[in-house]
């Protein structure tokens, strides 16, 4: 069976600060372009955009779906793409518990069209739907993962970047410290979490109590550039319970499934995310945990607290040392996005014509963009962009340079030596 890649959180158009060129004909082809086989539909809460996940997609392999021929772009190399769809969504659930307000995100998953309508019609009666792709609302995580039960009992509910300072189960700002706080004794019915981009699965290895879950890893893309920046790769039946199954046979306590198994996740170098270390951004304060305790938390430039960092929050509830590793876990690979890897290779800014041409003529010859990220030899690389190949080289062997992100900033990446 040919490896799965999967990227099952991502936004439509329909939700804020996303570009308007995430619509299904789009992600269609760019995931192929990509290397992703199974893509997440986003915002499947929004009445507008599961319109469109009505009218443009049909049903493939059990709980996935295809784009119908009729909306068909051609990808970079001139053929059509083949990708699955996944029904997934993200709700923005602010609520007060245990004395303290709360915002943590959730990422939901269904396996078919009639489980969708049947929660999202639960849903309509507790917030507007329409407000916005992700929605904001009152809603008890626990409560959500009861509404989602009565739904259909094969909806998926996951805690999405789960360290994001404000918006995430462990967040530092409006967070829990362990997953049962936040879900009550429906906590059992939670069997994954998600890194978020400045984690990384080594560092979510440091909680025991994450050992019955498992580690995940998906973009959570406002941009067709920015789709499978982070993603999951397995080997397993294509579709919607097989999935399922490679994920909850990794959890080290689980019985492994030889036909559904969880190869690895692919991430971000979690430096690279814009909330790894503490500080303000607007004050241009960047620190580590032992400057942040060293300050007493507060800025030394406006006086205020800084916003505490997932590399501090992790060290904060971990009760393993930094560095441990578990054998029994699914393993990862580490990526700089190609279009990052051009840029540094060629020398040249963020919006140079020339790094979508060299995108364009790689994928061309080489097929997908994780082909030559994870696969495609650097001397077969080296043929006809050399210096590409170096930098792919240099970011296979971890060889880079990162100034790690803090307060909403993105870490800044050199492959090559300034």
């Amino acid at each position: 069976m040919p490896r799965i890649i999967a990227d099952l959180q991502i936004h439509s158009k329909y939700a804020r600060a996303v570009s308007p060129r995430m619509i299904l004909p789009e992600l269609d082809r760019w995931a192929s372009d990509k290397g992703i086989n199974v893509m997440g539909t986003g915002d499947f809460t929004h009445p507008a955009w599961f319109a469109e996940i009505k009218e443009k997609l049909e049903p493939a392999e059990p709980g996935l779906y295809k784009l119908r021929a009729e909306y068909k772009l051609p990808r970079m190399n001139g053929a059509l793409a083949d990708t699955r769809f996944m029904l997934t969504s993200e709700i923005s659930n602010v609520y007060t518990r245990h004395g303290r307000g709360r915002r943590v995100h959730n990422l939901i998953w269904a396996p078919s069209i009639a489980s969708v309508e049947k929660l999202n019609t639960a849903l309509s009666w507790v917030g507007n739907l329409k407000s916005d792709g992700r929605p904001i609302l009152g809603l008890d995580s626990e409560e959500l993962v009861k509404m989602y039960l009565d739904a259909d009992p094969d909806i998926a509910v996951i805690p999405a970047h789960a360290w994001t300072p404000w918006f995430a189960v462990f967040g530092s700002m409006s967070g829990f410290d362990t997953l049962e706080e936040c879900y009550g004794e429906h906590t059992k019915y939670i069997f994954a979490v998600e890194t978020g981009l400045s984690s990384d699965p080594v560092m979510n290895w440091r909680l025991s109590q994450l050992d019955n879950v498992a580690i995940i890893s998906n973009s959570d893309s406002h941009s067709l550039e920015k789709i499978g920046r982070e993603a999951n790769a397995f080997d397993c039946e294509l579709s919607y319970a097989g999935i399922i199954k490679a994920i909850k046979s990794s959890v080290p306590s689980a019985k492994k499934d030889p036909k559904n198994k969880f190869l690895f996740t692919i991430e971000f170098f979690p430096e690279e995310g814009k909330y790894h270390y503490d500080g303000h951004r607007l004050c241009g304060v960047s620190w580590t945990p032992e400057e942040t305790k060293k300050h007493g938390g507060i800025c030394t430039v406006c006086g205020r607290k800084v916003t505490i960092g997932v590399m501090n929050r992790m060290d904060a509830l971990a009760d393993r040392p930094m560095g441990y590793t578990d054998t029994r876990r699914t393993p990862y690979k580490s990526i700089v996005p190609l279009h990052e890897v051009i840029r540094d290779a060629l020398g040249c800014g963020k919006t140079s014509k020339k790094i979508p041409e060299t995108y364009a003529n790689l994928i061309k010859t080489f097929g997908s963009e994780f082909g030559i990220l994870l696969d495609i030899s650097v001397g077969d690389i080296a043929k006809d962009f050399p210096r590409v190949a170096e930098a792919i080289d240099r970011v296979r062997r971890g060889d880079i340079t990162i100034v790690p992100g803090y307060d909403g900033e993105f870490g800044h990446v050199s492959v090559f030596p300034k």
